[in-house]
């Protein structure tokens, strides 16, 4: 990434310098000074990330396979639908279908997409697209070594319950499983 000066216009702001400050292979951090159209001037951080993919894998009786794992930036483990980043050459599908594999060791022949958030649109860009995954069957389970990954199964109301009290905090986790419930009631599904 190389330091630019006035290339380039993002919205209501004229770039007028944009500087690398941090890169590894899942991010890149930058600093942009910027022009908005009314004069002002202002400096923006942006942490790019690789987009993701999360899936929330439910068995025909309605129960759904969530994952329980210790996350680093906050320090304490979290349970979440399963999640993972798209790698190159990967479609969303694929990269949902490779993590449900790793993860939880299931592979699934129907794929609902739920469409697509992003995390913290102020600071964060990091499209991460949403599946319901279902017509599950059983493969063996192939999580990476670095990875502690328990495979939590319960059933989906219990899943909702748990967003709902503030148990499950990963964000696309809350918003596939809230979109999961509109969904199954049959409630119209806005992306």
């Amino acid at each position: 990434m190389t330091s630019r000066r006035g290339e380039r216009y993002v919205g209501p702001y004229e770039v007028l310098m944009s500087r690398p400050v941090y890169e590894n292979p899942w991010i890149r951090v930058r600093e942009d000074q910027v022009r908005h159209r009314s004069g002002e001037e202002a400096t923006y951080g942006v942490v790019a990330m690789k987009p993701g993919v999360t899936v929330l894998p439910m068995e025909d009786d309605g129960s759904v396979h969530l994952v329980r794992e210790f996350k680093y930036a906050v320090g304490q483990s979290t349970l979440e639908a399963v999640s993972g980043a798209i790698e190159s050459g990967e479609t969303p599908e694929q990269a949902g279908l490779r993590e449900i594999g790793e993860e939880v060791g299931l592979v699934a022949s129907e794929w609902v997409d739920m469409g697509l958030v992003h995390p913290f649109t102020t600071v964060v860009h990091s499209a991460n697209h949403m599946f319901l995954a279902r017509k599950l069957s059983r493969i063996r389970r192939h999580t990476q070594t670095q990875e502690e990954i328990q495979a939590v199964k319960m059933p989906f109301e219990e899943a909702l319950e748990a967003v709902l009290k503030g148990e499950i905090v990963h964000g696309a986790s809350c918003v596939l499983v809230l979109k999961t419930h509109l969904y199954l009631s049959g409630s119209p599904r806005r992306q």
